[in-house]
């Protein structure tokens, strides 16, 4: 019998790498994306690109409201995007892109789906290695949550817990790119830009990192983008 998955995507080229890994793995894949009120909408339209190309069983979009209290440059306007930083500079401190406790809220969303569906496994795209430093993609995180559900799910108790896998959590953007072209992965369908204009901005840090990965490889992103630094 085939394995149910509820697999995050959020359009961009990690999460669009996991749903195609989670069907090379055999899995009746369930994609679940999310409104919450972010700076732009163009990851969502990304999002629903790619889970139609994969051809997933269905896809959710569940909509809720984080600029209520924002927090983050991703979800209060006030609060300026970071541009044209270095690699080391990104590296410093937990950048204000993050989101708080956003994965938390993703992963319980998540649960729940893949309760109802009685699913296995719930995939996510979380990467360590990234320079972003984010605290919610880290392995400790991960093994702190897997806990959570083992404790607070029917599947969980009955010694069938669901299962949270990251299989991107130790590579390099380098490597996930290369995991993707091996996989198909369309990459002309994602969106990274955190500013989210008709062309990728090329100077925020989702951009600079996804561009530096691509040109270290030696091959062109096949986005197109306002600046190219």
């Amino acid at each position: 019998m085939s394995v149910k998955a509820v697999v995050l995507l959020s359009g961009g080229l990690d999460s669009s790498t996991v749903l195609y890994y989670a069907k090379a793995d055999g899995c009746n894949c369930y994609a679940m994306s999310f409104d919450y009120q972010q700076r732009h909408r163009r990851e969502l339209d990304a999002a629903k690109a790619i889970a139609r190309t994969a051809g997933v069983i269905d896809h959710q979009v569940v909509t809720f409201d984080l600029t209520r209290w924002g927090g983050s440059a991703l979800t209060d306007d006030r609060i300026d995007l970071p541009q044209s930083r270095s690699i080391e500079q990104m590296s410093r401190d937990i950048p204000i892109t993050y989101v708080p406790a956003r994965n938390t809220i993703f992963l319980s969303f998540a649960v729940a789906y893949a309760e109802v569906l009685e699913a296995e496994r719930i995939y996510i795209g979380v990467n360590a290695l990234d320079y972003s430093g984010y605290p919610d993609c880290r392995p400790d995180y991960i093994a702190a949550m897997q806990e959570a559900f083992r404790l607070g799910t029917r599947q969980g108790r009955e010694g069938k817990p669901i299962e949270i896998v990251a299989p991107l959590i130790d590579l390099k953007k380098t490597e996930i790119i290369q995991l993707g072209n091996r996989l198909g992965v369309p990459w002309e369908k994602t969106q990274s830009c955190y500013a989210g204009g008709e062309r990728a901005c090329g100077v925020c840090d989702s951009c600079r990192l996804r561009l530096a990965a691509f040109a270290e490889l030696g091959l062109d992103d096949p986005i197109p983008y306002d600046r190219v630094v």
